[in-house]
């Protein structure tokens, strides 16, 4: 008998990188929080973690290119191999929701035009892939950062802990993404 076809039915597991960085960014134009995970195997460490601050004075126009040229040299100096950012989250006031919308639109593209991947995670799918939870509150997010990255404090500020439970959340859902891509 011969076998024209051979069907490999062998399970396909996710695949992990065993060595990457990740830009976690959460996303302002006041204040944007950024990140850099490190991941070895099973291993998860912090590298970086801080705030670009925009002096509110300025004008708009300005703060971006300050943010656009922070980013840059984020991405130059830790040379991350992909970035996860906050979806923008209209809430009740546009005149922030409009806001966020440019920054992030800035930090897009200095992440495209370095040629990292980008992943955009909405605030619940953070939490829920963090916490198990996708209402969990901004203290139990900076408790389980802290725990999962042997910290010895909850970090702060709160853009900078948002940044990084980004980047965890990227992660944790890359290589279920990756397979799904694959099958795709």
């Amino acid at each position: 008998m011969e076998r024209s076809e051979s069907l490999d039915l062998s399970p396909r597991l996710p695949t992990i990188p065993k060595h990457m960085f990740v830009l976690g960014i959460d996303p302002g134009l006041s204040t944007t929080g950024y990140a850099i995970v490190e991941s070895r195997g099973n291993a998860t460490q912090a590298i970086a973690v801080g705030v670009i601050r925009t002096d509110r004075s300025r004008p708009i126009a300005e703060r971006l290119v300050e943010l656009h040229r922070d980013i840059a040299e984020i991405v130059a100096e830790y040379q991350p191999h992909e970035a996860a950012i906050e979806q923008v989250f209209v809430n009740r006031n546009l005149q922030t929701a409009t806001a966020v919308g440019r920054a992030s639109g800035v930090i897009l593209l200095s992440l495209a035009q370095a040629a990292i991947p980008i992943e955009e995670y909405t605030p619940s799918a953070v939490k829920m892939a963090l916490c198990g939870y996708g209402n969990a509150d901004k203290t139990q997010v900076g408790r389980v950062v802290q725990m999962r990255l042997g910290l010895p404090g909850v970090p702060g500020p709160a853009d900078a802990a948002d940044a990084l439970a980004i980047a965890l959340c990227h992660l944790q859902s890359a290589p279920m993404r990756r397979a799904v891509e694959r099958v795709t």
